[in-house]
């Protein structure tokens, strides 16, 4: 089993507690097969997520799951239980591309949308972005497609939702 991700400060706020996510990690990407993301808890078993997930898909902002407590009191996620509607897309900047490994410059290049979102940059400079669920999708995916084909950098959606996917 690889490493976890590195844990993220928690959000100010409410009181947060961690749920963590499993899955395979993919070849050439980021070695880690678990993630840890904040949540508020929502009921005994289920919490609503706090952050964009930078290697969990399927999650997003928002997103109330359902989890199991292990014997060591580690909350592990087992399902969505409630769609926010939120998105959750990723832009890893091109390092010899204009903005080079800025990760502040994705985020001014996105800044007129009002997406929230977070950088990783202990290996890369990884953006994770949440879209609302009433933002403006097309204009937003106008926007990553145009900076991918200028060279600014490559983009992923790691959880949309039917207005996302008709956009």
């Amino acid at each position: 089993m690889s490493s976890p991700a590195p844990d993220r400060d928690a959000p100010a706020g409410e009181h947060l507690i961690k749920i963590w996510f499993r899955f395979v990690p993919r070849e050439g990407w980021l070695p880690y097969d678990t993630e840890g993301l904040w949540g508020v808890a929502a009921g005994p078993d289920t919490a609503r997520i706090c952050n964009a997930p930078f290697l969990q898909d399927g999650v997003a902002e928002g997103d109330v799951v359902r989890f199991t407590v292990d014997p060591q009191g580690v909350r592990w996620a087992t399902g969505r239980v409630e769609a926010s509607g939120n998105c959750t897309v990723r832009v890893l900047p091109k390092p010899r591309g204009p903005l080079g490994s800025n990760a502040q410059a994705v985020y001014d290049r996105l800044a007129g949308f009002g997406l929230g979102g977070e950088a990783f940059s202990t290996e890369l400079p990884l953006v994770a972005v949440t879209v609302p669920a009433t933002a403006d999708f097309s204009a937003i995916k106008a926007t990553l497609q145009h900076g991918e084909a200028a060279g600014w950098w490559s983009f992923e959606v790691g959880c949309a939702n039917d207005a996302w996917e008709a956009a």
